[in-house]
């Protein structure tokens, strides 16, 4: 350890216990949305010639990141861990991100913790195996009392969109209710109740880690009036700082929520 890396880290230390403070004095996001995109770039910048452990380093990251969420009083995170584009990449690749995920999401029900999962996503698009894993640890965490965690997997938002519209036609013709009845009521409400995170928040702020500025599809319907905030950071590389910064960066803005 160098005189200079003891300087920056009483320097970081410094930085952070200020924006902690500064954070104390706002109202935290009842609801972040996270992308946690650059795994594989962070792996191969870091000259490892597996992807797959840039993906083990991202899943390694996600606990810290509850734990601070939890520490700022938001209520409730929703995880982007595998759009519906991922499963296009090749076969080998595309089983150890599959393993990975779900031994995180098992992890993140480990009994220690106090998180409530729900899985956001098609299941349908997963392997049975792995499905049936990701799913019977996430019903393992009913009844905790702790904050609410959602874990999208094979998620993606025109998806999301079409199931709601399909499960709400359904419905309605069970219920014996004509195409032409259900389109004189239909309002946003009718699809927002059958969306994957029914019943829940809307995100107040979403973060997408790696530099890149777009949303590739999460939460498209939630996030019509989110805050966003993109970071250089690459996931696995994201720190308690940057976190901190993203809650100072929402304090500042003057949310109108479409009005």
């Amino acid at each position: 350890m160098t005189l200079r890396d003891d300087l920056r880290r009483v320097a970081y230390s410094l930085y952070e216990r200020r924006l902690r403070r500064r954070g104390a004095t706002s109202e935290p996001p009842r609801h972040i949305g996270v992308i946690l995109d650059g795994n594989r770039r962070w792996a191969r910048e870091a000259g490892l010639a597996d992807p797959s452990e840039g993906h083990r380093a991202g899943a390694a990251k996600i606990v810290d990141l509850l734990d601070w969420s939890q520490e700022a009083g938001v209520e409730l995170v929703t995880l982007f861990l595998l759009s519906t584009d991922n499963l296009d990449r090749p076969a080998a690749e595309l089983d150890q991100l599959l393993e990975i995920i779900a031994s995180a999401v098992e992890g993140l029900a480990a009994p220690d913790r106090r998180w409530r999962l729900r899985v956001v996503g098609n299941p349908d698009a997963l392997p049975g195996p792995i499905a049936e894993r990701i799913e019977a640890a996430a019903n393992s965490t009913a009844g905790r009392d702790g904050m609410q965690v959602n874990v999208a997997i094979g998620y993606g938002g025109r998806q999301e969109i079409a199931d709601a519209v399909r499960k709400l036609l359904l419905r309605h013709a069970e219920a014996g209710t004509s195409i032409e009845e259900l389109a004189e009521v239909l309002d946003v409400d009718h699809i927002a109740e059958h969306l994957y995170t029914s019943g829940q928040p809307d995100p107040d702020l979403v973060i997408r880690t790696s530099g890149e500025q777009r949303l590739s599809g999460f939460l498209m319907w939630q996030s019509v009036y989110s805050e966003f905030y993109f970071t250089e950071a690459m996931w696995p590389q994201f720190r308690h700082i940057d976190f901190l910064r993203a809650l100072r960066d929402y304090s500042r803005r003057n949310r109108r929520l479409g009005q």
